[in-house]
């Protein structure tokens, strides 16, 4: 048994040295992906384009203007004269966000009264609307209070009252700097894992059917068994080097820190690995051609990136979605590698993932098999 299985993956070895598109197609765009969501996937929101009207001309108005000016978070696209050159250039697109800082903006803060600042955000793109608006209110506030302490030291304390205030001390674990990067680049790893292990078994076997060499091996002693082992064990060992690059380019490129242990992933890795090869030999027991193979595989992939939690927060989402998120493996991995990678935790913290992800694994490949098996006969 161990020969034929042995023969079969050297074969399977061979095919693919032979095939030079294969090997460009495992490597390089990996790779490229890597370096394209590592850059372009992000929370954080830079030089939104910005408009302040600036009604009340004061020293005051004109420090919370230089507060938005030397943020890199906007970029004053244009200036603006009037309420409707602000409206006009929202509508053109021209800028995301108009502040206008209204009259008597100045005598209401020098009272120690709080003075309003009109924010017009550009509501079509709802998610960087709500982060640039987070970060004018960032700013207004930073200003109000750094004008308040000020006073008090002007006035207050001149009074005999001096300004009492409650100050917040931050603590962010495990990412310091709030780096989106360090939490989409392990997200990308599991992703590129799941669609190129899933396509490469999918379409290795649809193709050996799509060719006649499937009934060609089975007429020889190889059991049906030893023909999905013999099939599949390349690439698994595939997605353990595929992990082993893109793993290496989002620590030494992207300075993504890897504070677990190397074998806490391994073994969780394999797990998922396990799953995306059930998955992709599932798809080949439905489809008889690649152009079928292809479209499941969309079918699939899709909804499973969707519901993993990779960027959209499961727990935003209606509750029978909810529930349907505990089938897909690539959630439970996106945990593994996140908290290896940036908690450094150890199993006996994510034993609930690995379990889960077992318990899928064994189930997937049980129906697989049993599936090949039948669509053999």
């Amino acid at each position: 048994m161990l020969r034929r299985i042995l023969e079969l993956l050297i074969k399977e070895f061979l095919q693919l040295k032979r095939d030079r598109s294969a090997r460009f197609r495992l490597l390089v765009p990996p790779v490229i992906q890597m370096l394209l969501f590592g850059y372009a996937a992000t929370f954080e929101v830079f030089n939104v384009s910005t408009a302040i009207l600036d009604l009340d001309r004061s020293q005051e108005s004109r420090a919370l203007t230089a507060a938005f000016v030397h943020s890199a978070r906007f970029r004053i696209a244009r200036g603006a004269e009037t309420q409707r050159d602000i409206r006009q250039a929202v509508e053109a697109s021209e800028v995301q966000v108009g502040l206008v800082i209204p009259p008597g903006f100045s005598e209401l803060l020098r009272k120690g009264e709080s003075s309003p600042v009109q924010a017009i955000v550009d509501g079509t793109n709802s998610n960087t609307a709500l982060i640039a608006l987070g970060y004018v209110g960032q700013i207004a506030s930073a200003f109000g209070q750094d004008y308040a302490q000020d006073l008090a030291h002007r006035t207050g304390r001149a009074l005999g009252r001096p300004m009492v205030s409650v100050s917040l001390e931050e603590r962010y674990w495990y990412n310091p700097n709030l780096n989106s990067r360090w939490f989409f680049v392990p997200g990308v790893i599991g992703t590129l894992t799941l669609i190129t292990i899933v396509n490469l078994t999918a379409f290795a076997i649809v193709r050996e059917r799509e060719v006649g060499t499937l009934e060609q091996i089975l007429v020889t002693p190889i059991r049906p068994v030893e023909f999905i082992i013999g099939k599949t064990l390349p690439f698994f060992l595939i997605g353990l080097l595929e992990v082993s690059i893109v793993a290496s380019i989002g620590m030494l490129w992207f300075q993504v820190p890897f504070r677990g242990n190397v074998f806490v992933l391994l073994f969780g890795t394999s797990l998922f690995l396990l799953c995306a090869l059930a998955i992709g030999l599932l798809i080949s027991t439905l489809c008889t051609t690649q152009q079928q193979a292809f479209a499941s595989n969309f079918f699939v992939l899709n909804p499973m990136f969707i519901l993993s939690g990779f960027s959209f927060p499961i727990a935003s989402m209606p509750q029978f979605l909810q529930w349907v998120t505990y089938a897909d493996p690539l959630r439970y991995f996106l945990v593994i590698i996140r908290a290896t990678f940036l908690k450094g935790v150890g199993l006996d913290v994510l034993w609930p993932q690995m379990l889960a992800l077992a318990a899928i694994a064994l189930s997937l490949l049980t129906i697989a098999v049993l599936r090949f098996r039948k669509s053999l006969d």
